[in-house]
């Protein structure tokens, strides 16, 4: 099978973008084509399904309902084929999502995103370091965030247990950050589907909303991720703004028995 596709990340959180396939099994797509040693290597495969309607696969092959990063790098592709104009719309398996074009160099685009109104609720998650008290969000996708003082532990192995908790029968993305300053804070992320990854979209916002609503920082939010910075801005009530780049990398061509 020979698929056209695309390449792109938004803060070192990469993805492949196809076209429609319609005779494909897109789960087995997904774990053949994200495979970081026999596949082309992503976090994740967006598939358009329409003009501006993506389907989003993470690296095991599950479905996920949003990606912030990931649909950023679908505008960015869009924008950069003359698909869609500097405000664009794209639907989602979460709904639509706004976007709106705030600058471009080149191959590099940084788009502002409308997240939705985050709907959220304070916890405390019993893991096996003892109770902890936990920040749990649907922003699109479900999300629990924690606030830590040091990010100098082992948050890999945290994020798989609270990952596949009993909590979260749909699992959850995790996301661990600590307070920089009160407009910053530096996150690390556990994917749902993905595992560990430089940076999330949805997590950042997840990870920010839980941080404002400590009452520790404003909005807006500089998320500072493993691969660069993020931004959300956000007031209870209200609908959250993404703000981050995203960069075409490559475009070519896969050949594959699937």
């Amino acid at each position: 099978m020979t698929i056209p596709f695309v390449k792109a990340h938004g803060a070192g959180n990469d993805f492949l973008l196809i076209e429609e396939l319609p005779e494909a099994s897109y789960p087995d797509l997904a774990r053949a084509l994200c495979d970081r040693h026999r596949g082309l290597g992503a976090d994740g495969l967006i598939v358009f399904t329409g003009p501006t309607r993506i389907r989003l696969f993470n690296s095991d092959g599950s479905e996920a309902e949003l990606s912030g990063n990931g649909t950023r790098c679908a505008a960015a592709w869009l924008v950069d084929q003359g698909r869609a104009s500097e405000t664009l719309e794209i639907e989602t398996m979460a709904g639509p999502k706004r976007l709106r074009l705030i600058e471009r160099h080149g191959s590099r685009f940084v788009f502002e995103m409308s997240m939705g109104q985050p709907q959220y609720s304070r916890e405390t998650l019993a893991i096996s370091a003892g109770p902890s008290p936990v920040t749990i969000l649907e922003v699109g996708n479900p999300q629990c965030a924690l606030l830590v003082e040091s990010l100098d532990f082992d948050w890999q192995a945290l994020g798989r247990e609270i990952e596949a908790h009993p909590r979260f029968p749909r699992r959850t993305n995790v996301s661990f950050s600590r307070i920089v300053d009160p407009h910053s804070i530096e996150a690390r992320f556990w994917e749902r589907g993905a595992g560990a990854t430089l940076s999330s979209g949805t997590g950042s916002t997840g990870a920010a909303c839980a941080a404002i609503l400590s009452g520790r920082v404003e909005s807006p939010v500089g998320v500072l991720t493993q691969s660069g910075a993020l931004q959300v801005s956000w007031q209870p009530g209200q609908e959250a703004l993404l703000n981050g780049p995203a960069e075409i990398v490559a475009v070519g061509q896969a050949f594959l028995s699937v």
